[in-house]
């Protein structure tokens, strides 16, 4: 089954090829140098540059993988949750192309989208087992009991833990994203000499949250400590935050594999945090971390036979719960 899946949920136009549950192409069209300057995503300038880039992207992958659009079988675009008007770009279009080609076409859950890449290169992992979602825009802890069957364990309250890196990195002078400058500046700074604490100490469930801690790497910045040391502790408090959650969680539900999804999936610090919990860690392949194409297109391949007819008149969302079916 050849299948194109389409994310347009957020900043950057993803667009991924998939063929029997193996990625063929998967290309992404950035949007970071547009939104640098601002120092995050503008909503109405992500959605022009959407539509400006979204149908050559979709025959450039199409090219890459060696397949002429008359021989999709299937078009999945993200549903929600994101910024609406770039959502609806991607959804559209992907519409329209179904209604074309005469194909059916699914809407994708963007969060089982990063559930699904996590399992690109792992398909004997079964269920059960936790999935920790943490991106720009997402910070989310499931139980995955079946296949589709996804409890929320536990969400940040307020700021996710990429956008967290993103602001944090923003008041020390760093570019954005700020994910890979706060980790490059952290590798030259000493964290004990900068005095933040971890949030949330004491809580008994699974809730994350950020911003204190956001709030806390401006007053640091305010008292004069090194933007390296800041970097460092606001690194090592964050990802001891998501570790020490994560941790409870393995432990009360007696899982022990994690699936580890979403941008702050590539940061080195929480990965070695994470293998010192003793845990079966699964990881996205390289290009499947960060938002992308070809994650709907495996989540609309695993997902498809529990829900075979097209979704046409199902409309986009911009909040889109992923609870477990009725």
């Amino acid at each position: 089954m050849w299948i194109v899946g389409i994310d347009t949920s957020c900043d950057d136009t993803g667009v991924g090829v998939v063929r029997d549950g193996r990625v063929i192409a998967n290309l992404v069209a950035s949007q970071t140098l547009l939104h640098q300057r601002y120092g995050g995503v503008v909503p109405e300038m992500a959605s022009r540059e959407h539509t400006q880039v979204i149908d050559g992207l979709v025959q450039q992958a199409l090219a890459e993988a060696g397949v002429a659009t008359s021989d999709l079988d299937l078009i999945a675009a993200t549903r929600g949750p994101g910024l609406i008007g770039a959502l609806l770009v991607g959804y559209t279009y992907g519409k329209g192309l179904a209604f074309a080609l005469g194909k059916p076409f699914v809407g994708v859950h963007h969060l089982e989208g990063h559930i699904y890449a996590a399992l690109a290169e792992h398909p004997e992992i079964e269920p059960p087992f936790l999935a920790l979602i943490a991106s720009g825009g997402h910070t989310h802890l499931f139980e995955v009991g079946n296949w589709g069957e996804y409890k929320l364990l536990g969400a940040t309250l307020d700021d996710a833990a990429g956008e967290a890196f993103d602001k944090s990195a923003r008041l020390l002078g760093l570019d954005y994203p700020g994910g890979p400058e706060i980790e490059k500046l952290a590798q030259h700074g000493d964290p004990e000499r900068v005095p933040l604490g971890m949030p949330l100490q004491g809580q008994e469930g699974y809730s994350f949250s950020f911003s204190g801690l956001k709030t806390a790497v401006a007053r640091a910045i305010e008292k004069g400590y090194a933007p390296a040391d800041v970097a460092a502790r606001f690194q090592q408090v964050a990802v001891g935050h998501l570790v020490q959650v994560v941790t409870r969680a393995a432990g009360r539900t007696g899982l022990t594999t994690l699936l580890v999804t979403g941008g702050v999936a590539q940061n080195a610090a929480l990965r070695g945090h994470l293998q010192e919990v003793g845990l079966r860690l699964v990881f996205p392949p390289k290009g499947l971390a960060t938002d992308n194409g070809a994650m709907i297109a495996l989540a609309a391949w695993r997902t498809r036979l529990s829900s075979p007819e097209s979704q046409l008149a199902v409309p986009a969302a911009a909040y889109l719960p992923l609870n477990p079916p009725s």
